[in-house]
């Protein structure tokens, strides 16, 4: 497809000479790849001659922006949101998550991952990091709707052989889209053992792939790992050897400072969750003391059901609130660096970096239209905190991924959102009633 997008507020997040964060002019995709970011008339009218036919768009009013990028949820989630509530993990997880999951179909969990797919593209995430059982049933939803995704196939050491086998048809189902990346995803130091653990980090560096799994989310998962192995989550994990820059950790809310300096050192990705982890009561992750050591930090939703959402927007604001409050310093993670969080360093996590996240030529063209022209993000003094500060779900009016128009004036390509709202409700009841 060939795109030109005109009169646009262009955020590109990369830092100009002058010093300014954004600008009015045009965009120019051609194919995958952003062809043109100008203030130029002469240059906008230069790509239309090069580009007869070319589709243009007038977006005054809007801001043109990187996708958002969660670098971990579990999207098929979308099936138990609201089913467990207002109950601590481990019981959350041993006595209602499991055994929900225990009886999902992968036709049902690719139904759930597809809402979960709606739901963040209508938000203007245009790449997730996934967590769960099944990834290749996933793939079908995943690569029919557009989106990007690094797929994360979940095990524990009750599971390894079904793991395999999903990991094997996931890499095969996936194989010539380059969208859709598989990752070996170890739920957590307390589930897997170290031999498996250490296996699943050698099928990654076999095959090429990421590795992402839960670090010190709560105060038991670092108790067990204590006294099982004599060593804080994020110290039995570095003793193993399966920390490095083609890790993302999700949480990392009980680190202490030495654990940062191996989380810098290493190269470690964090996906911090701040609203599942208020609503689980798992504590607060050190952000601001991350990044100012180094760490590469990013920003994630979680599961649908331990959140209750996949709301990138409201994940942003949180993030930035929490760390005021628990530093009780209100310049910890400004707007700008939370921003950065969730583009950026997100793409850098996912092994897109100064492919994705960014707005400048030859980047890959994964991209959101803002709508600004709404009550709550007027006046405008500061675009970017009117962004991270007021900014929703639904002020997000086109998105773009890899050159494609995925979701316009709000509707996602090729869904029937009704339809599929109600064959979510009656498989969430079915597996209820089993």
């Amino acid at each position: 497809m060939t795109l030109l997008l005109n009169n646009c507020t262009i955020l590109p997040m990369t830092e100009a000479a002058d010093g300014s964060r954004s600008f009015t002019g045009s965009v120019g995709i051609a194919g995958n790849r952003i062809a043109l970011v100008t203030r130029e008339g002469a240059a906008a009218e230069a790509f239309r001659a090069a580009h007869p036919g070319v589709r243009e768009i007038d977006c005054t009013g809007r801001v043109l922006m990187p996708g958002l990028i969660n670098t971990h949820c579990h999207a098929a989630m979308t099936l138990q949101r609201s089913y467990a509530d207002d109950i601590a993990l481990m019981e959350w997880l041993h006595d209602y998550i499991w055994p929900f999951e225990a009886k999902q179909t992968p036709a049902e969990i690719a139904l759930g991952a597809e809402l979960g797919v709606v739901e963040m593209l209508l938000g203007g995430t245009t790449s997730f990091v996934d967590m769960y059982w099944s990834e290749a049933a996933i793939a079908d939803p995943v690569q029919r709707l557009g989106i990007r995704a690094l797929l994360g196939a979940c095990y524990l050491d009750t599971n390894m052989e079904t793991f395999e086998r999903d990991l094997c048809d996931a890499l095969d189902k996936t194989r010539g889209c380059e969208r859709v990346r598989i990752a070996v995803a170890p739920h957590s130091g307390y589930t897997c053992s170290p031999e498996n653990l250490v296996y699943g980090k050698e099928l990654a560096r076999k095959y090429g792939l990421h590795y992402t799994t839960h670090i010190a989310e709560t105060h038991d998962e670092s108790r067990i790992i204590r006294e099982r192995y004599g060593r804080t989550p994020v110290a039995h994990l570095d003793a193993l050897g399966v920390l490095d820059d083609r890790t993302i950790g999700a949480h990392c809310v009980h680190v202490s400072e030495e654990d940062i300096a191996v989380l810098r050192d290493r190269g470690v990705a964090v996906a911090h969750n701040p609203q599942s982890n208020m609503k689980i009561s798992s504590g607060v992750a050190p952000v601001e003391a991350m990044r100012r050591a180094g760490v590469c930090c990013t920003i994630a939703t979680d599961g649908p059901c331990s959140n209750n959402d996949l709301d990138m927007w409201e994940e942003m604001r949180s993030a930035s609130f929490l760390q005021k409050s628990a530093t009780q310093n209100p310049c910890a993670v400004p707007a700008y660096e939370i921003l950065k969080m969730a583009t950026v360093n997100a793409a850098r996590a996912i092994g897109y970096g100064g492919e994705l996240g960014v707005v400048r030529e030859g980047a890959i063209a994964d991209l959101i239209l803002v709508d600004m022209r709404k009550p709550h993000l007027c006046p405008v003094h500061d675009l970017v905190s009117n962004l991270v500060y007021c900014g929703k779900a639904s002020d997000v009016e086109t998105v773009i991924v890899n050159g494609e128009i995925v979701v316009e004036e709000r509707r996602v390509r090729g869904v029937d959102t009704a339809d599929l709202m109600q064959r979510i409700q009656a498989a969430a009841e079915a597996i209820r009633s089993r």
